[in-house]
Order: C-alpha cells, then structure tokens, then sequence
C-alpha cells in the first residue's frame, strides 16, 4: 500500500511559485511567509518529503564524482537507511550529486530513470544515499510509492515538487490531499504553477475543501480532500 500523499505548497494569489516574482505586502513579506509554510510542514509530521531534480539540485549543491571501479550495484532498490525521516528526489536521467547521504538532516532517497549508469549508481551508494530505480522506460510513481512503503516504512509522504512534479502526482491519482498557503502577493507572471500538466486534469481528479483558514502575515491556508475523477 502507498504513503498517504500530501501536496503542499505555498503560492501567490495567482498560484505561482517564485517568491522573487511577488508583490509587497504591509501584512507580511516573503521571510515570514516562509517560515509560516515551514512551521506547516513541521506540523503535518510527514516521514518523508520529495521535490524534483531541480529543487532537489539547488539543496544538495554537489558535483559528479564518480568511483573509478567498483563493485556490481544493486537494482532495482538499495537501501542505505531505514531511519528517520527521508527526503526524496525525482532524478530520471541520474543528474542528481551528494556529499554524503543526508539534506537537512533527512536521509537522501532518488527515485531514477531505468537507463541510469552503474557509475552514478555506485557514486549513489558510496554517498550513502538510498535509490530505486525504475524497472521499464517509463517511471510508475504509485510502484516507487508502494517500494518506499515497503522499503522504507514511509506511511506519510509530503510532495512539496514544482508544478511539472506535483502535475504527474495529480494526474496518476496519488495525492490525497492538497495543502496551499495562500499569500497576499501577485506575481502576474506566465511562470510555474501549483500543478503544471500540458494535457489537463480534466476527468483525472477532483478537490473537496476541508476548510480555510487565515493565518498571521495575511496567509490564507486552505485545505482539500482529492478525489478520484
């Protein structure tokens, strides 16, 4: 059985992602809305969370530093840790480099593409950061779900992605529920959404508030329950 799957995002009005972009505002600016969707996230006591590769690239700051020789390397999943909690990559094309096997304190899982390179596998391991790799061209997310349930005991994951991530999630039926800090800035912008999905999510899934609530700083958090299409 998957993770319950939380999607939770801070935007502005007009549901774009790039605080550098936002208005001003006098209830509040872009330091305590920050620290507002942190204190968030600490609250909904997930054992896990995943961005994508660029996100997760900005926070690990490594270079490639393969091993000349190695051993043969496990696939499809190796397993460096199973305490704590987790953060988790979505790395397809095997781009993402560690300096050791944790970020911010959470241990280092990447979810890879098949073709990825036995190299980057080993460079992966001798980092000490966890990985499962995809078994066919195209990535099944509710297996690698499943895999990081069975794998690893995460029974609640916090998808935090860009747009083009958390659309996949929507559009695959994995979310459960999606969380939104809602600050009092516009960006007016054509840049990345909440949810980027080119085809739509038309028939695919649906929301039903939970509730909505204004918070301090003039954030407004609202909460929906997603439903099967």
């Amino acid at each position: 059985m998957k993770p319950t799957v939380i999607c939770l995002m801070s935007s502005s009005i007009d549901g774009r992602l790039h605080p550098s972009r936002y208005t001003e505002s006098p209830d509040g600016d872009r330091t305590q809305w920050s620290a507002a969707y942190e204190d968030l996230h600490s609250r909904l006591e997930g054992d896990a969370w995943l961005v994508g590769r660029v996100t997760m690239a900005e926070m690990s700051k490594a270079a490639p530093h393969p091993p000349s020789t190695f051993p043969a390397v496990d696939r499809p999943i190796h397993v460096a840790s199973r305490s704590g909690s987790y953060a988790i990559g979505v790395d397809r094309s095997g781009k993402l480099h560690f300096d050791g096997g944790a970020v911010g304190g959470d241990q280092v899982i990447v979810l890879l593409g098949r073709d990825v390179t036995d190299s980057h596998l080993a460079e992966l391991t001798a980092d000490g950061v966890s990985y499962i790799v995809a078994p066919e061209s195209e990535m099944n997310l509710e297996a690698m779900l499943e895999t990081l349930a069975d794998g690893f005991g995460i029974k609640r994951l916090l998808l935090e992605g860009g747009g083009a991530i958390n659309g996949s999630f929507f559009a695959a039926g994995l979310v459960d529920e999606l969380d939104v800090l809602i600050a009092p800035a516009l960006d007016g912008g054509i840049t990345e959404g909440i949810v980027d999905y080119e085809p739509g999510l038309l028939g695919l899934t649906r929301l039903s508030l939970r509730s909505a609530k204004a918070v301090e700083n003039g954030l407004v958090h609202l909460r929906y329950r997603v439903l099967p299409a």
